[in-house]
């Protein structure tokens, strides 16, 4: 696993936005996976100014979803649907048709679930993008997920729930469960990269680059994965030197 060290959250949504920049302009059509939460978010708003100021075009680009909130409609404003609308979609020239994300609120979950790992399949992602959990989750592949794991619903735990709560008005009002792209489906990514920000995510960035590869911390089988690399600020960083 390559390491990139920078000095604060700014630096690392530039280098993490320059990666996709390269890589959309290597190839139009370029499939991205793309994750929600606060991190990536200045990586975003980057792309919608590289968008803006014609550097990159994201017309012929498919982009593919990590996961969803179960029970959230698509224009919930805490869906993750809602999210990458408001943070990415919005404002770039990107076909809503191909923007594909897991569908919280579909009548069978199990049917989802198969629905969206046959999407997966013809839709491999050149570029992964990853956050990762306080408890050294990808995706909301929570602890001890099997590392062969496709799309699945999961239940989340008191710990993510209580990191996510931050973003609702209460943590009572955090959902419980999501559907999330497994763990072998996260690692056929042809390059990952994967951010953390904060000295909260100091251990699980240790753990991941140091630590035992173990279902325990699921990021830590991304030291298997032969193109990857994680972009940390000094904060995420401080427990590896």
């Amino acid at each position: 696993m390559r390491v990139i060290v920078t000095e604060n959250y700014d630096e690392m949504s530039k280098i993490v936005a320059e990666m996709v920049l390269t890589t959309v302009q290597a190839n139009p059509r370029a499939t991205l996976g793309l994750a929600t939460g606060s991190t990536p978010i200045g990586c975003y708003k980057l792309l919608k100014e590289f968008c803006r100021d014609k550097k990159m075009s994201f017309a012929k680009v498919s982009a593919v979803n990590l996961d969803e909130y179960v029970g959230l409609d698509k224009d919930d404003v805490q869906s993750y649907a809602y999210f990458m609308r408001r943070h990415l979609f919005d404002d770039v020239d990107i076909d809503g048709d191909n923007t594909f994300i897991p569908n919280g609120t579909a009548a069978s979950l199990a049917d989802e679930c198969e629905r969206y790992a046959n999407l997966l399949q013809s839709y491999r992602r050149d570029l992964q993008i990853l956050g990762l959990g306080g408890n050294g989750h990808i995706g909301f592949n929570e602890p001890n997920t099997p590392f062969d794991s496709v799309t699945h619903v999961v239940d989340l735990t008191p710990n993510t729930i209580a990191d996510n709560s931050r973003l609702f008005g209460d943590v009572s009002e955090v959902p419980t469960r999501a559907i999330t792209m497994g763990i072998s489906e996260i690692m056929k990514a042809k390059k990952v990269v994967v951010l953390a920000s904060g000295s909260g995510k100091a251990r699980a960035v240790y753990n991941m680059i140091r630590g035992e590869i173990t279902a325990a911390c699921p990021a830590s089988v991304l030291q298997r994965h032969p193109d990857c690399t994680a972009v940390l600020d000094k904060s995420a960083a401080a427990l590896l030197n």
